[in-house]
């Protein structure tokens, strides 16, 4: 596997080189257009006109050959400025990290949260989100929950200067359907019947006939109505 090593300097520097000779060029080639493609017949016989000709001809292609040569050299200017200017960031960006990690691993190693920076977001599914710097940062977001109605993980807590983020939503539960009929009818059960049977009314009990006294009968007679008692001798049948 090679390496490409690349300064962004020396990179900017040559850029700057061919967009001067670049510069140069293109005022050399403006400075040779009107004599060149204008050149006079030296005399005025057809053949001093017919090389005339033929010189301005070649210096107009070559003018046409200049600009597009000038097109194409500015291309190639602009995108090696590009390129220096995306190492010099890349550097710039790495040393930056560098100097972020030295920074935070002490409060990171004490305290496990960093000075300074961010939380990481969760990437697995209900995973919270990483804690931001204690002094400044904000706190990374938790990620989505796998299955429906469960919560997914808590935003990570923010630094003194910074924002929390919330805890991401449950999705919402589908409602059941309507369940399904049995293979079968069903019925819906009869009320149940009163246990044996119901009882009639009571009769209504007779009058009672008072006993009559001793050495008295009496006859009931209909209706229920009692004669009057008389008297009955002892030792013989009323």
């Amino acid at each position: 596997m090679s390496f490409v090593i690349a300064v962004p300097e020396f990179l900017s520097a040559a850029a700057t080189d061919l967009a001067n000779l670049g510069s140069t060029i293109s005022a050399a080639n403006a400075a040779a257009s009107i004599p060149t493609t204008g050149v006079l017949a030296a005399g005025a016989d057809d053949v001093s006109a017919a090389i005339a000709a033929l010189f301005g001809a070649h210096a107009q292609a070559y003018q046409t050959i200049s600009a597009q040569a000038a097109t194409f050299h500015a291309q190639f200017v602009q995108t090696l400025s590009a390129g220096a200017g995306a190492y010099a960031n890349a550097e710039a960006a790495n040393v930056q990290q560098s100097l972020l990690n030295a920074i935070n691993a002490p409060t990171q190693a004490l305290l496990g949260r960093p000075l300074i920076g961010d939380g990481a977001d969760g990437t697995a599914p209900g995973q919270n989100g990483g804690a931001g710097g204690l002094l400044y940062g904000n706190g990374g977001n938790g990620a989505a929950g796998v299955n429906a109605g469960i919560a997914g993980g808590s935003g990570g807590a923010a630094g003194l200067i910074g924002t929390a983020d919330p805890v991401v939503p449950a999705e919402p539960v589908r409602p059941a359907g309507p369940a399904d009929k049995a293979g079968c009818c069903t019925a819906t059960a009869a009320r149940a019947a009163t246990a044996g049977r119901r009882l009639s009314p009571a009769a209504t009990a007779a009058p009672v006939v008072p006993a009559a006294t001793r050495g008295y009968s009496a006859t009931v007679g209909p209706g229920g109505s009692a004669r009057p008692a008389r008297r009955v001798p002892p030792g013989s049948t009323p």
